[in-house]
């Protein structure tokens, strides 16, 4: 008997020896080098804010340097931090999936969220980074395309690399022009500034967008964004394409900042609901008002269409504003949404312009959207407004 219950000692320490390494349910324990790439990380973060060099080298080799704290000299964080989203390990060496998540002061209500994958090595018992590069295919950060230069304007917040600071205060002037004038006619429900990106070319701009330069050849700025963000989700970005951007007269430019800066006025009630040629129509009918340009000055490709007996059946699809395709194609569907949306300033008003996009953007889904909209707003249905829509372009272009 005594030694029966020697026996049942033993067996006892062996399983709670055993349920010590593999934990509940049977699952392995946690590798505890996750959690110490966890506080280096958050250490790293805190120099980054913190702009400590010193500390900042301290998480890293020496290979991993501290070029980017330098590029980040001029950019007015508030926050900064990673949250671990997977861990692989092996030996000394590991590769962590991070979440980055940023915040630029009176900028952001909220952090930008970029996805990382950073390499780590062990030495001597402490983790430290060799690499911070986006994860797959991520976009890329401004301040990883070089050091960055910031200029403030009264609505606005330029950040450029490879760019003059006058170059930059040129886009300034154009952005706080650009604010003011979206209030007007949007309405100030939004946080009326703007963050704008300027990088040294088009390799840049694709690189900051996680895309092929090829997509953006031709296109001057583009605005990134959640749709239908709530009033907790960061601020837009207005990236702009400096080769194409800077090819543009002085109207072309203004015309540019202000149809980018509608997107981030009205991204809250831009949804999956909306179609392209309204969120589309609808920024360049702010950013053409009050230029005095003629229809077919600002609609070229959409004259020659109708010229040539070739009007439209309908409203530009979602597809025709594809970046890839044919560059006319492409210019008639943002020529039939901007008239579109004039037809409805000029026929129904600006007021009810405005309500016309937000009810289409309050809708669950696209089915049905816009039909509702033009019913509860307008008073009309999709095949008369079709009709009054293409029967506006032989006026205005035939």
């Amino acid at each position: 008997m005594a030694g029966r219950g020697r026996v049942s000692g033993a067996v006892a320490s062996c399983v709670l020896l055993l349920v010590s390494l593999v934990g509940c349910a049977g699952h392995p324990a946690r590798d505890t080098a996750a959690d110490a790439v966890q506080r280096v990380l958050d250490r790293r973060a805190a120099a980054v804010l913190h702009r400590d060099a010193a500390a900042y080298r301290a998480t890293g080799t020496e290979a991993a340097g501290t070029t980017s704290l330098g590029n980040l000299r001029e950019v007015p964080l508030a926050a900064w931090s990673y949250r671990l989203t997977g861990f692989h390990r092996t030996g000394d060496t590991a590769t962590a999936d991070a979440d980055l998540g940023y915040r630029i002061e009176g900028y952001d209500r909220a952090p930008l969220t970029a996805a990382r994958t950073l390499r780590l090595t062990r030495d001597e018992g402490r983790w430290h980074v060799v690499s911070d590069r986006p994860a797959g295919k991520a976009a890329e950060q401004l301040w990883e395309q070089g050091p960055v230069r910031t200029v403030r304007g009264e609505h606005s917040l330029v950040l450029g690399v490879g760019q003059s600071a006058e170059t930059l205060r040129g886009y300034a002037r154009l952005a706080d022009r650009a604010v003011p004038a979206v209030s007007r006619t949007w309405g100030t429900d939004w946080s009326g500034h703007v963050v704008v990106l300027v990088p040294k070319s088009l390799d840049g701009m694709a690189g900051l967008l996680g895309a092929a330069a090829s997509g953006y050849r031709g296109i001057a700025a583009v605005t990134t964004g959640e749709a239908g963000a709530s009033a907790r989700a960061p601020a837009d970005r207005i990236i702009v394409n400096p080769e194409s951007y800077g090819v543009l007269g002085a109207l072309g430019r203004q015309v540019v900042l202000t149809h980018e800066t509608t997107h981030v006025a009205t991204r809250a009630h831009t949804t999956a609901a909306t179609p392209l040629w309204l969120s589309e129509g609808y920024a360049d009918w702010a950013g053409y008002l009050g230029s005095g340009r003629p229809a077919t000055e600002v609609a070229p490709e959409l004259e020659r269409a109708v010229v040539d007996g070739r009007l439209p059946a309908g409203l530009p699809e979602d597809a025709d504003f594809g970046f890839t395709g044919d560059a006319a194609r492409l210019a008639r569907a943002y020529e039939g949404g901007w008239l579109a949306c004039r037809l409805i300033a000029d026929r129904w008003g600006e007021v009810r312009l405005n309500e016309f996009y937000r009810a289409v953007g309050e809708h669950r889904q696209r089915a049905g959207a816009v039909e509702a909209a033009l019913r509860d707003v307008l008073h009309t249905s999709p095949e008369e407004f079709t009709g009054q829509w293409r029967d506006y372009l032989r006026a205005q272009l035939g």
